[in-house]
Order: C-alpha cells, then sequence, then structure tokens
C-alpha cells in the first residue's frame, strides 16, 4: 500500500516506521517541520510543509493528530483526496467526526502507550479498526493484519470504553507509580526495590480478574495502618498524596465491602 501520514510524533512514527517493513510511505507532514522531516528520512518518505503537497496518488492516508485537531485538518484536506481512504488514530474520537467532512474514512487505533525511547511489539498489540465502507474496512483489517495477530472491527462507543479504560489502566497506574518514587525518594530509598512488586502486580491483573487478587490495607480494612499511612502523609506536608490515599482506599473499601 501507498501510505501518507499528517503527524510526526509518537503514534505517527511508531506506525510509520512500522508500515514502512511492508508497504512504502510516501509523504509526511507534521507540526514541527523538523520532526517530519526526521521521521521522513526513517522511512524513506518526502517530507512536506503543506497539504496541498500531497499526492493524490496514495491509497491511505493516516492523520495521527490530536484529537481537537481532526476535523480542522481532515476539513483542509478532504476535497484535496476525495477519493482517498482517511483514517486517525484516536481511541476516543468518534468515526462521526471524520465521516461528516469525508465520506471514505476510517479508524485505526493501536491500543496502546507509545514512546520515543521503547520499541512497540506490534504482534501482541490489539488493533482497533473501523470504517465508513465495507471495501475500507476489508482494507484496514487487511493493514492491520500485516502488523498483528489481535485485530478488532469495533465501534467508536467500544472503542470509546477501551480509550477511557486504559486511562485507568495506565495513566493513572503511572501516575500511581511516580507518587510512589516520590515518597521513597523523600527517604532516599531505592525504587527499584519496588519493580518485582510492580510487575507481579501487572502479571497477576492479566491472569486474574483484578478484584479477585486485591491485596493491602484497604480490602483488609485495617484502620490502624490506613491511619498511620495517611499520618506520615501529612507529616509529610504532602496533602495532595493524602487525598488521593484516602479517595483509592475508601474506593477499595466499598468495592470488596458494600453490601449493595
Amino acid at each position: 500500500m501507498r501510505i501518507s501520514f499528517i503527524g510526526s510524533g509518537k503514534v505517527a512514527t511508531h506506525l510509520a516506521k512500522a508500515f514502512a517493513q511492508q508497504h512504502q510511505i510516501v509523504q509526511i507532514m507534521g507540526r514541527n517541520p523538523e520532526h517530519a522531516k526526521k521521521l521522513a528520512n526513517q522511512v524513506g518518505a518526502q517530507a512536506i510543509d503543506d497539504h496541498h503537497q500531497f499526492s493524490s496518488e496514495i491509497d491511505l492516508l493516516v492523520v495521527a493528530v490530536s484529537d481537537q485537531s481532526i476535523a480542522t485538518v481532515v476539513q483542509s484536506i478532504s476535497a484535496q483526496l476525495s477519493e482517498v481512504l482517511i483514517v486517525h488514530t484516536s481511541g476516543s474520537t468518534d468515526i462521526k467526526v471524520l465521516s461528516e467532512i469525508h465520506p471514505n474514512a476510517g479508524v485505526f487505533y493501536p491500543l496502546q502507550t507509545f514512546s520515543f525511547e521503547r520499541a512497540i511489539d506490534w504482534t501482541e498489540t490489539p488493533l482497533f479498526i473501523e470504517a465508513t465502507k465495507q471495501h475500507s474496512l476489508e482494507i484496514l483489517e487487511q493493514l492491520a493484519n500485516s502488523l498483528s495477530s489481535k485485530v478488532y472491527a469495533y465501534s467508536s462507543s467500544q472503542r470509546l470504553s477501551l480509550h477511557l479504560a486504559a486511562v485507568f489502566a495506565c495513566n493513572f497506574s503511572n501516575y500511581c507509580y511516580d507518587m510512589a518514587k516520590q515518597i521513597v525518594d523523600q527517604q532516599k530509598v531505592d525504587f527499584s526495590l519496588l519493580y518485582p512488586l510492580i510487575l507481579e502486580t501487572a502479571k497477576k491483573a492479566t491472569q486474574y480478574d483484578p478484584r479477585q487478587v486485591q491485596t493491602g490495607p484497604a480490602v483488609r480494612e485495617d484502620h490502624n495502618i490506613l491511619n498511620m499511612h495517611q499520618h506520615m502523609l501529612q507529616q509529610a506536608n504532602r496533602t495532595d498524596l493524602k487525598e488521593i490515599y484516602q479517595i483509592m482506599s475508601d474506593a477499595i473499601i466499598d468495592r470488596h465491602h458494600s453490601k449493595f
């Protein structure tokens, strides 16, 4: 396939590099011209800085930009690429944001956390596709299967539920790691001592129902420990962490001991 990109950030970079293994990346346009040029050089594509330069001789345009920019970007390019399949990569944006502007619209959403520092195992990354036309859905399915063994044709509402769940499972849990590091850093304790615990917790969450393997003072309703921890946070002048600790502890108690 001949594929072009609007966007040169983390998602665009990982997808373009992955697609380039089996497909031709034609052009890259990004908000930051230097980033676009760097990515284009990495995948053998042409870097452009104006949407009028896009070639219409492509099979797919991937719009990998911020959610709030998707409609504006597609509005500017739709007429020029009227026959081209255009997809966004967002988990939380309804396909209607595209289809109300461009008739041949789709979604190609990888459920993964991206950073420039780490490579992605695409074979194990779930990919979620959606399209306004059956033929386009088949094209996206073929493209997704060239990367991953886990491909799902999900609706926008199903994809949104996954995105919300991912915020809890990934973004919020990572912030919990950040809070944990802040606590041990204050006492000059090595954060890496928590690595085995973090990995085992994540492993259990993938093998069992998370509710069934919940541990800790809140699920035991050990108020002596709960009060001691909150006192420690108060003494450390971390009322922000104390509030989060209280909210999460109360939620665990309600989840496991509520009569309803």
